[in-house]
């Protein structure tokens, strides 16, 4: 693949060793940090599953939501490019992982934006912009499981149409 190139870095530090480090399975914490210049610090942790406290955010849930970011910061720049004007957007995603004997991986994301548009003639662009969203968002193109969507737009609060019914796999 060609193209420019952009670099991300990040820093995670454990910061659960109880004492004893490693020295079995229940003898420390998932407790960790993720830091980057001039950011706020990410309180992370293991799924809840896997021994994780449940008041932090474990990796699962970080992926939906980098995938339900992506999809917004797309869509928004789509909607602004076709004149579209979006006062409000709410995402309520899920994923689903799946557990095997030798590890495990996500089977599906559901995106579920809630967008309210100015006029009621901007709602028919909405699918397609979902659509060219989930095209161009870097990290949907990245993930080997599909993302699916169920949209909804509405108009200044009114319900306009609800998208994607039944669901349909973008990715």
């Amino acid at each position: 693949m060609t193209g420019k190139r952009h670099d991300y870095q990040v820093i995670v530090t454990w910061t659960g060793n109880l004492g004893e480090g490693t020295a079995s399975y229940t003898a420390y914490s998932r407790d960790h940090h993720v830091t980057g210049e001039a950011k706020p610090t990410i309180p992370g942790t293991a799924d809840p599953a896997f021994r994780g406290d449940p008041t932090r955010w474990n990796p699962e849930e970080l992926l939906v939501a980098s995938l339900s970011q992506c999809h917004m910061l797309e869509f928004l720049a789509q909607a602004a490019r076709a004149g579209v004007v979006v006062t409000r957007y709410v995402d309520e995603p899920s994923g689903t992982m799946v557990e095997a004997r030798d590890g495990g991986s996500f089977v599906e994301v559901i995106l579920r934006p809630r967008v309210t548009v100015a006029r009621d003639n901007m709602v028919d662009a909405c699918a397609r912009l979902h659509e060219e969203a989930n095209r161009t968002c870097y990290i949907a193109s990245s993930v080997a499981f599909p993302v699916r969507l169920e949209a909804f737009t509405e108009v200044d609060g009114r319900p306009a149409s609800a998208e994607g019914t039944p669901a349909g796999t973008l990715h």
